[in-house]
This record gives structure tokens, sequence and C-alpha cells, in this order.
């Protein structure tokens, strides 16, 4: 930034659509902006720039992107309105469309945000800027990690996807798989370490896919497996938990090595999408239910104190009454804790928005309150297993009607009257 532009001391403010990795990258771009003399607001404030890193998984997310933009042009019609992530990255002239849009940043140029951001202060941004490029030009990798919290910290280790799930716009608006090198996310790790921090959680698009620095190349030099014993022997960080692995990708090894572990935590969360191996293959998932069910046969063999949470979409084209109830059937008999229940949305570009029979939405909407169900009913269960025993605690700062929140190391959240002597602070307790 140039001097005239930290003199002007111009505020900012963030807010952050979607997935943990784009809570990291919101965070990383905070931090850029305060080092080159912006002020940090809340987005519920009037601020000089408004940063909206957007997600394109379902459709509300589109739509709440424009939402967005009117709400903070009623706080301050003179500001200037960024809009960078993938949705960015995907549509950029859908959203350089909407009124009071300044800047839209795709995938290669989100990091470069301070330059722009210097750039756009001395141009009439009318109609939007775009700055974007085709994603397969996208070979860098940068480290995030989210700063809002002490406590717990997402730290991202790898981006990008190389496979094509038919329902998939991530590899459209991330570009190929590629990861930071063991080394650089051993140093982000104790650098948090030193900074307090007592919880990471490794977060990736296709986490197990880590260890290819090298966009487009299927060699590798090491793997997931090699990066989660390298953290195990050489940070001192307390508590590591991991974000979503696929199955495929959730080799015995890794399960081995976190049961041994004092330092990974016993939790996993593993997409499943369906219940429905004709399904699975619609989908163009890598795996099927049989493999499914020996990774989770494996957890609790090793770890039956283990938390297991599972992605499932409801209302993929051709999902019939019998295919969703082959999905509920199986996800009632698995041994999981929890459910991340996702409705179908249809999204340009990709194999499965042309597919025939599509779900009728009222269908997809009571097929997504179904397992919302049987969810609740599954964490009610596991957390009751645990009644009466004790297990460590990672307390939080947040306090609410004089109580604080913490969560077991099998992620199971429990409540106390507020201590300060406990926030953040690993403490044994009682689960009720």
């Amino acid at each position: 930034m140039t001097s005239d532009t930290k003199i002007a001391a111009k505020s900012i403010a963030f807010h952050t659509l979607g997935c943990k990795l784009n809570y990291a990258e919101t965070s990383t771009l905070s931090k850029s902006l305060l080092q080159n003399g912006f002020t940090g607001k809340n987005f519920n404030e009037p601020a000089d720039v408004y940063v909206i890193n957007t997600c394109s998984v379902t459709q509300h997310a589109d739509k709440e992107c424009a939402m967005l933009v009117r709400r903070v042009l009623r706080q301050n019609p003179d500001a200037k309105v960024v809009i960078t992530g993938c949705y960015a990255q995907l549509k950029p002239q859908e959203i350089a469309s909407i009124p009071g849009v300044d800047l839209v940043l795709g995938a290669a140029e989100k990091f470069n945000l301070p330059y722009h951001l210097e750039q756009l202060w001395h141009t009439d941004a009318t109609p939007a800027a775009v700055i974007s490029c085709d994603i397969h030009a996208i070979t860098g990798f940068i480290p995030s990690y989210s700063e809002d919290s002490r406590t717990r910290t997402f730290l991202k280790v790898q981006d990008g996807c190389d496979y094509q799930c038919s329902f998939c716009t991530i590899p459209l608006a991330r570009g190929s798989s590629r990861s930071n090198t063991i080394d650089g996310v051993l140093q982000n790790i104790n650098d948090l370490y030193e900074r307090g921090v007592k919880e990471v959680v490794l977060t990736g698009i296709n986490l197990g896919d880590f260890g290819k620095t090298t966009p487009g190349s299927d060699s590798r030099d090491t793997s997931f497996y090699d990066l989660l014993l390298a953290i195990e022997h050489n940070t001192a960080m307390p508590r590591i938990r991991l974000s979503s692995v696929e199955p495929n990708l959730l080799h015995n090894s890794i399960i081995e090595l976190v049961a041994q572990s004092n330092r990974f935590m016993p939790h996993f969360h593993i997409p499943l999408q369906s219940g429905s191996d004709a399904i699975l293959a619609a989908m163009r998932r890598r795996y099927r239910t049989e493999l499914y069910e020996k990774r989770i046969a494996t957890i609790k063999q090793f770890m039956p104190h283990c938390c297991i949470g599972v992605d499932v979409i409801v209302g993929f084209p051709g999902e019939t009454e019998d295919h969703f109830a082959e999905t509920h059937r199986f996800l009632h008999q698995l041994d999981i804790s929890y459910l991340h229940v996702f409705t179908y949305s249809e999204r340009e570009n990709t194999l499965a928005a042309t597919m025939p029979n599509a779900v009728p939405q009222a269908v997809r909407n009571e097929r997504n309150h179904i397992l919302r169900n049987l969810s609740y009913q599954k964490m009610q269960y596991f957390t009751a297993q645990f009644a009466g025993t004790s297990r460590m605690v990672l307390w939080e700062k947040a306090e609410k009607n004089g109580t604080m929140s913490g969560y077991t190391d099998n992620y199971i959240k429990v409540s106390v009257p507020y201590r300060e002597d406990w926030v953040n602070a690993i403490v044994e307790c009682s689960i009720g």
C-alpha cells in the first residue's frame, strides 16, 4: 500500500460465506489489510470497504451475496464493495452486474487484495472491475489460518481438488489439488502454539489428498499420513483435529495413528453423500457403501469412544423413494454420531445439472428434515453413552448467560458456570 492509503486510514469489514477454509482465508486477507494501514470494522458497522468472501456450493449462497451487497450499501452508500471467493471465480460477470459491486477478484488474485484496493481507490470502477484468470492457471498455495479465536484455529494445509464428482463446482472454483509442504505446516502449527492456541483443525478442500505440491501431477513426495506423523512428533500443540477426509483416502494407517496419539482427537468427519450405491455411482464418488462401512467399523474397533460426523446429500437427480430408504437404513445402522445434511441444488457446468428425473423441491426438503431428525437422535445416543464419565474439555472464552462451553476430545459440547481461569484451558470434566 502507498503511504497515502495508510494516512487515509480507511476502514474495512469482512464477511465470509461457506466452509471453514473460507474463514481461514478471510482471516489471512484481513491480517494483510490491517498490516497495510486499514482499520478493522464489524460487518454490521459503517466501513469504507466491505469484502465478501463467497461460497458457491448452494444456490442460497449466491443469492445471499447480492443481499449482503444491498445491506452494506445501506450502511454506507459510498463504500467500496469487493467480492472474492468461489462464486467470484465461477461467475465474475454475474457478480459484476450486481449494483454497488466495485471489484471482483478471482481465485488467483484474492491474496493480492491490498494491491487491488490501492488501484481501486484511484479509479472509477463503473462497471465493476473484474480481475480473474482461467482456473487451470492457478498453481500456487497460500497457507491461511483463522485468527478470530485463540482457543481453536482452522489451518489450511491443502487446496483444490482433482476429483470430478458430478454435482460439484469446487474444481472449477479452486483448481487442481495442491498443498503446503510438511515443513510449512509444522511452522504454522508451532507459531500458533507460541501464540497460545490450544487446538488446530487441519482443513482443505480434499484434505486426504495432501502431498501434491505440483498441481496437475499425480506424483507426490509426501502423503497425508506423512504429514500427520510429522505433526505427531514435531509439534507441541496439545490438540489436533481433522476436518473432512474422503473415505477412500482415510487409510487404516491414519486411523491407527489417531488411535495411538494423545495429540490427535478421536473425531473424524467422513463424507458419505448417499447410502445408495446407485446414487454414489451417479455422483461419481470414488467408493461404495461397503468401503464406507468398513472405515466406520475400523474406527470403532480402535476407538469405541470416537465421534464420527457424516456429510449426506438428499434429492440428487434420480434419487427415488427406494434410494432414499436405502440411505436412511444405512445411516441408521451405522455407529456414527451426527450428520451434516445438504439439500441438492443444481449448479451450472456440472454433469448432475443435466441429469433427468429431478426430485421435486418439496420432496428434497422433506428428506432433509427426516435425516436431520436422525442426526439429532444419533447425537443424543452418542452423548448419552458418556454420561457420568470424565473427559478432557477445552474451554472457550465466550460467555452466555453466565455459562461457558467447550468440547471434549471426542467433540461433545458441554457447558458449566463461567470461570475465567478455565478460558482456553484443557480441564478434565464430568459429562452430565
